[in-house]
Parts: structure tokens; C-alpha cells; sequence
């Protein structure tokens, strides 16, 4: 009799591992940001689904670490809107099952009374978090110091754009290793299929131009180096941005510039970024009205109509690092300066 139950209990073991197979594999990807799939299952089943995979990450020391996230999570936090901006590109958004609040407008649909809201992409609500029961947890920048908090509650994917690689290849790296935890790897290369030809075209116009490249906030103006947010207009679209030293790191918010050392550079472009119009700062002035004063007015750059207002600051602002916001932020630049 025994011998019958233990033949019967390996015949069903066997059966059900025969239904788990998969119907793809996890593909190496196109960067070495991902590393090969791990499984509690026999390694010799190679077309079998991997419970985990593991991936590079940033943990909360800013470092780029090893992380075993689940294969194919079906609960997810989001607290960085260029992880969500990926997986919603990606198709796998009604995976959300909690979200940080944002104004972006082509991410609305996941700020509704169905998806909490678990905090800002600033400050997470732990227990809104926890509540939620997230099988995997996306973070920015601005939530380093929380990485290990919320590592209690499920792994934390914490992605960024790396200026030295590009903001384009940064995108390209990130949704990668996303689409990886899905296996949707192609999917990436089919949604940026069109970028470098549209970076080619941007930069042929770029080339020998000179430009200043900022941001308005508190009613100031700050230069922005080729090291942080906007820097895509001096890196990878290719002007040379006068408005700050290479040596100097800019990569928070800039450093402030009066209007006279505009006036004195004497740029061809001034490109500007409304941080106030980005985070909805309640009685701001607008950056037309900073810019435009008796000084700027004097420049050649206001004289030729070259001065580029970014018409989505929310997405440079919030979701650079997003397939989606890659191609606003185009759209943003070609609208000015290809028609």
C-alpha cells in the first residue's frame, strides 16, 4: 500500500511540473543590467518559468547591487513615475495595485479610488504601502532613505537615469531590465524604436549652436549643467551649453544665475524648465514672466525667438527616466526647433 501512495504522489508531482511550463524564456536582454534567472526548479529544465530572476538595482547606499525580484509580480507599489511610465508603456499596468499621487496627465488613469494612493514619489506612506501587499516595490531618487524601510515589506526596484551613459541608453537599460522581469525584453526595443533617429535629426540642428539650459524656481533662474535634469539638450542632443562649468556638479536644481550673466554669455538658445509649473507651486509666477525682463529682452536669444519654454515641465521634471516621457521631452524640443 505504501508503495502504491508514494508511486502515486511521484506520479502527480511529475504531472504538475509538466503544467508549469512556460510559454517563453527570459532573454539575456539588451545590457548587461540583467543578470541570468534563478529557480528553486531543476536548472536542467531550461524552458521552464523562473519563480525569481535577479536583476541590478540601486540599493539605499546609491550603489548598484545585486536583487532577486519575482518573475512576472502581479501585486505592484509604484512610488517613481518613470518605473510606472515603463510599465504602463510596457502593458503590464493593471499589475498596480498602489501608486504615488502625480499630475501627470498620461498617467491619470492610476489615480483613482481603486489604486490607493501610498504616499508621494518624495515620501511613502509605509503603512498604505504594507496594506497593499505588493509583491515588488519601485522607488526613485527621492526615496533612497526609505529603501531599507520598505525592503521589509517587499523588494524595492530603485532605477534612475545615469547622465554619463545618456538619458536615451539610461531608458533603454531601465525599461530593459523591467520588461525583464516580465519577459518582455522585445517589446522595449519595439517602443524606442524611432529615438535615435529622432536624436539624429535633433542633434544635426544642434551642432555649433550655443545654449543656455535652466530652470525657474522660487522666482529665480538656475543653470543647469550636462550632469542632471535637461541634460539631454547639451549631451545627447549635442548644444554646447555655455551656462555653467563642466567642473561643477549641478544635478539637484542648478545653480542660480543673475540675468546679467545671461546677458554676458550671450547664447544663441535659452532653454527653460518651469519647476513651479512641475509641482503645482500655489501662487508662482510663470517662467515667461521671469524670463522676460528688460535684459533677457536685450539678448539675441529673445530677439530670435530662441528662447524654448519646455511646454511638459512635469515630465522633465518628474518622469524623465520614462519610454513615455523620452518621447515627450522629444516631442517637446522638436516642436521648437525642427518646424
Amino acid at each position: 500500500m505504501k508503495k502504491l501512495l508514494s508511486f502515486a504522489l511521484t506520479t502527480s508531482i511529475a504531472l504538475s511540473l509538466m503544467a508549469c511550463s512556460p510559454n517563453n524564456t527570459n532573454s539575456s536582454g539588451t545590457t548587461d543590467a540583467i543578470s541570468s534567472s534563478t529557480q528553486s526548479s531543476s536548472q536542467s529544465q531550461s524552458n521552464a518559468t523562473p519563480t525569481s530572476i535577479t536583476i541590478s538595482s540601486y540599493n539605499g547606499n546609491k550603489e548598484i547591487s545585486q536583487l532577486e525580484v519575482p518573475y512576472d509580480p502581479q501585486r505592484i507599489v509604484i512610488l517613481d513615475m518613470a518605473s510606472l511610465d515603463i510599465l504602463d508603456a510596457l502593458g503590464v499596468g493593471n499589475r498596480v495595485v498602489g501608486t504615488a499621487s502625480t499630475s501627470l496627465d498620461y498617467l491619470q488613469t492610476y489615480i483613482n479610488e481603486d489604486i490607493p494612493t501610498v504616499g508621494t514619489i518624495k515620501e511613502a506612506d509605509l503603512e498604505a504601502v504594507m496594506a497593499c501587499e505588493p509583491d515588488v516595490i519601485f522607488i526613485g531618487g527621492r526615496l533612497a532613505s526609505s529603501y531599507d524601510a520598505l525592503s521589509e515589506i517587499a523588494p524595492v526596484v530603485y532605477l534612475s537615469t545615469d547622465t554619463e551613459v545618456g538619458v536615451v541608453e539610461s531608458v533603454r537599460e531601465n525599461a530593459t531590465t523591467i520588461a525583464s522581469m516580465f519577459g518582455l525584453e522585445e517589446k522595449v526595443d519595439e517602443l524606442m524604436a524611432d529615438f535615435d533617429a529622432r536624436i539624429t535629426a535633433l542633434k544635426e540642428f544642434a551642432a555649433n549652436k550655443t545654449a543656455i539650459v535652466g530652470m525657474c524656481t522660487s522666482g529665480s533662474f538656475n543653470v543647469l549643467g550636462n550632469d542632471g535634469r535637461c541634460s539631454i539638450i547639451g549631451k545627447e542632443i549635442g548644444f554646447n551649453n555655455i551656462g555653467i562649468d563642466a567642473n561643477i556638479d549641478t544635478s539637484t536644481h542648478g545653480n542660480e544665475a543673475s540675468f546679467e550673466f545671461i546677458v554676458q554669455k550671450a547664447p544663441e538658445y535659452i532653454f527653460v524648465m518651469d519647476r513651479d509649473a512641475a509641482i503645482g507651486t500655489d501662487g508662482a509666477k510663470l517662467a515667461q514672466d521671469i524670463m522676460e525682463n528688460q535684459l533677457v529682452m536685450g539678448t539675441d536669444a529673445y530677439k530670435n525667438g530662441n528662447i524654448i519654454y519646455l511646454e511638459h515641465p512635469a515630465v522633465w521634471y518628474t518622469a524623465e527616466g520614462g519610454i513615455q516621457a523620452l518621447d515627450i521631452m522629444l516631442s517637446d524640443l522638436e516642436a521648437n526647433l525642427l518646424v
